[in-house]
């Protein structure tokens, strides 16, 4: 077994005692809770070095949250890379950060290999935020179309090749679409994002997705493609007729879909995201203090927009050093107190966690200690 080890002069600390503190109510998810944990701005402080790597959808909140906590922590930085969920996984498992932000919690497998790297208990993922994916096009005079998820299926295998489809006119009766073709861009590492999405064609369009849900884009489907949130967004942006998948924070001026669910078509926005991780369940076979958890992509609810991602921390059960311990917890529970969720939404636009998750949150990462 192997534990992570970060020096001492990464996480040394200022005050002994870290006055962490949660409570909640039964809130629905996506309201923020009425009184976060406290966060060392309350009187605690931290200083040393935290390192993660991952999720680019999440970078927007990451600079928020590194701007709060810092200024709350004048001996403290946190070095932050947003290079893709699926490298912040890797780094991670190989010893290589000391948190993980990902857009999709660590699969069964990669469980496992944490034991090696955090000891007998492995890793926690814990959400951060909830925010909706949109599907983002370019397309002169139009900012907004209904799709349904057989047609958002079918556009993305390329099956529908221009805009002016009777697939998508039907759905969008009086909207005048051009005979202009349609470039699909994905992503090109592998990404939470892309999960996500295939994640959602997968179970609300299981008859024309039949790939496999993974952060990596079908091997089989490849077309334009770019790296991390900022390069498919730039590479639609200047590209007329073309559609991606992006954190709905980041996509900017671009036309975004509307997708139907049941018998509506329900608009983006942060609220429609938090409503469908409402009707989302733990995943089965985690301990007491992960908090993945799996989304009913194929809901009805009326008003639930099901294109959506829980972005996670995916953090050590254990750490080699109390000094360590004590930075990572004051971190992750600045990163879900009230002040550290509203700095995010208004940074990212994502929905806040709710009272319970937050509740939640902090316990686990209460639970968080140093390696025996």
């Amino acid at each position: 077994m192997k534990v992570l080890r970060f020096g001492r002069a990464a996480a040394v600390i200022s005050v002994a005692a870290l006055a962490l503190t949660a409570c909640g109510s039964d809130n629905a998810t996506g309201e923020p809770a009425a009184e976060g944990p406290a966060s060392s701005a309350a009187g605690t402080a931290v200083s040393g070095t935290l390192t993660g790597i991952g999720s680019s959808a999440q970078n927007s909140a990451m600079e928020a949250w590194k701007a709060g906590f810092e200024s709350a922590n004048q001996g403290a930085m946190v070095q932050y890379s947003p290079d893709g969920s699926g490298a912040g996984r890797k780094a991670f498992l190989s010893g290589g950060a000391q948190f993980a932000g990902s857009d999709a919690y660590l699969k069964d497998d990669e469980m496992t290999q944490a034991m090696e790297v955090c000891g007998p208990d492995g890793a926690i993922n814990i959400p951060t935020y909830i925010s909706p994916i949109a599907v983002a096009f370019n397309l002169e005079g139009v900012t907004e179309l209904n799709l349904d998820a057989p047609t958002i299926a079918k556009i993305f295998k390329k099956e529908i090749a221009t805009w002016n489809d009777p697939a998508i006119a039907s759905q969008n009766e009086g909207v005048e679409l051009p005979d202009t073709p349609i470039t699909v861009v994905h992503r090109s590492d592998e990404s939470g994002t892309t999960e996500n999405f295939v994640d959602y064609l997968a179970a609300a369009a299981p008859e024309d997705w039949t790939y496999e849900v993974e952060g990596a884009w079908p091997a089989e489907l490849q077309s334009e493609n770019a790296k991390g949130t900022s390069g498919v967004v730039q590479t639609v942006t200047s590209t007329v007729g073309a559609i991606t998948y992006a954190d709905a924070s980041a996509i900017g001026d671009l036309g975004k879909a509307k997708v139907k669910v049941g018998e509506e078509y329900t608009e983006i926005s942060s609220d429609a995201a938090a409503k469908a991780v409402e009707v989302a369940t733990p995943v089965e076979g985690r301990s007491e203090f992960d908090m993945s958890l799996e989304l009913e992509r194929d809901t009805t609810e009326s008003g639930a927009y099901p294109v959506v991602l829980v972005s996670y921390h995916v953090y050590c059960t254990s750490y080699d050093s109390q000094e360590t311990v004590d930075l990572v917890k004051a971190f992750g529970s600045y990163v879900i107190s009230e002040e550290g969720q509203a700095e995010a939404e208004a940074s990212a636009g994502n929905a806040p966690l709710s009272a319970t998750l937050s509740e939640k949150a902090q316990a686990s990462i209460d639970s968080i200690k140093v390696a025996s």
